[in-house]
């Protein structure tokens, strides 16, 4: 990949990533219940479905999903109704001192941590309808594929793992706001409340927007 084909790619992968959605929503619930270095195993999770969604489109699969009406519907209502569970989930997390939360998370749950970030990625198709709008610009049908989607791949990872990182740790400011059951709660409610718009937002994708 040319240095100045990659540098664009590097500024419309910056944006993509800091745009708020379902992964930076993800991001900041569980780094305010788990803290940062913890909130980082999600992370992992939302890099590996990515990553997955990027080989879909290299082998030619995303084209295929994207083009047949009952794949695309399939994989975007399930991704909706996981993202209501996410939001049953926040909006039903009990209040509790969130320096004993974080501490006691510290044992264990890694593994669904890290699943919990890759399904929601996994089952998002609006990845897929990106790459395929977005990665012909960056990508030079003359050369050799692999070395390209590699420099792809990498550039999206380290990009997303910087600002899902200043997601989580952005959540975690708010720990200093977070002294009482009823401020707690509040947040609760407002994370419950984006993943659910998460999921409304997801529920109007349509297969035609990657035409």
């Amino acid at each position: 990949m040319a240095w100045e084909l990659w540098l664009a790619f590097v500024g419309a992968a910056i944006l993509i990533a800091v745009s708020p959605g379902a992964g930076a929503i993800q991001s900041m619930a569980t780094g305010l219940t788990h803290g940062v270095r913890r909130g980082y195993w999600s992370i992992l999770g939302l890099e590996i479905g990515l990553m997955l969604q990027l080989a879909l489109v290299a082998v030619g699969l995303g084209a295929i999903v994207t083009g047949s009406i009952v794949a695309f519907t399939v994989i975007k209502w399930v991704g909706v109704a996981y993202l209501l569970y996410l939001a049953v989930r926040q909006w039903r997390t009990a209040t509790a001192d969130l320096g004993d939360r974080m501490a006691a998370s510290t044992s264990g749950g890694r593994a669904s941590l890290v699943v919990r970030g890759f399904l929601e990625n996994a089952t998002n198709p609006k990845g897929l309808v990106f790459f395929l709008a977005v990665l012909p610009q960056f990508v030079v049908p003359t050369a050799p594929l692999l070395p390209q989607y590699l420099a792809i791949g990498a550039t999206m990872v380290a990009v997303d793992l910087v600002v899902m990182g200043l997601y989580s740790g952005l959540a975690v400011r708010l720990l200093a706001w977070m002294r009482t059951p009823r401020q707690q709660t509040i947040v609760n409610r407002v994370f419950s409340g984006l993943f659910a718009a998460a999921a409304v937002v997801l529920s109007l994708v349509r297969r035609t927007a990657t035409a």
